[in-house]
């Protein structure tokens, strides 16, 4: 079984990249591969909305976004970890969801959505920040549904912790790395 993993942070060795690392653990003790894809360090260009997708499903940009493209045609499970910032997820992860739109091109308009594998295709989605509000999660959630579903998972589980916002907090919360252990695994089991 193949995982793909997106960091949504930019901050190196921050709570999502923590809480990620435990989820990919889990994952490759269960004795799969991941692939993990950091946004933030990749050249990928925000959509034009140029349409140039629209008759062939492939975008016309040329950048790090091929291999994302890769990554979710050929996984069978897929992780988001990201904080909230502004009650959203922050733009480097979000300019490749938008990138999807291809996908999403080719999935409704041209009617060719991307086949479930013979494990099917599920998500997790782990969230994170400083506010105590869930509106902001109930935010980023959203718009990691309409990427999850763009690209054929039709179900995910969402963990979110709040009240963390310091730099490796997510080390002192009770239960959020035991919580994203268990989830990755009930991820990758058949």
């Amino acid at each position: 079984m193949k995982v793909a993993a997106f960091l949504g942070s930019p901050r190196v060795g921050g709570n999502s990249e923590i809480l990620l690392k435990e989820a990919i653990r889990a994952v490759e003790d269960a004795g799969h591969k991941v692939t993990l894809m950091r946004p933030h360090a990749m050249d990928i260009s925000p959509c034009n909305n140029c349409g140039g997708c629209e008759e062939t499903g492939k975008c016309v940009i040329e950048d790090d976004m091929g291999l994302v493209y890769e990554a979710i045609y050929e996984s069978d499970r897929f992780i988001v970890a990201s904080p909230i910032f502004f009650f959203g997820l922050p733009s480097q992860i979000k300019a490749l969801i938008d990138r999807c739109q291809a996908i999403w091109c080719e999935k409704y308009l041209l009617k060719r959505p991307i086949p479930a594998a013979v494990y099917g295709r599920k998500g997790l989605l782990v969230m994170v920040g400083g506010m105590k509000k869930e509106e902001g999660f109930r935010s980023g959630e959203a718009t990691a549904k309409a990427f999850f579903r763009t690209i054929g998972v039709p179900t995910h589980e969402t963990l979110y912790f709040d009240g963390v916002d310091a730099k490796g907090a997510i080390r002192d919360h009770p239960t959020a790395l035991h919580n994203v252990y268990e989830a990755a695994k009930r991820l990758v089991a058949i």
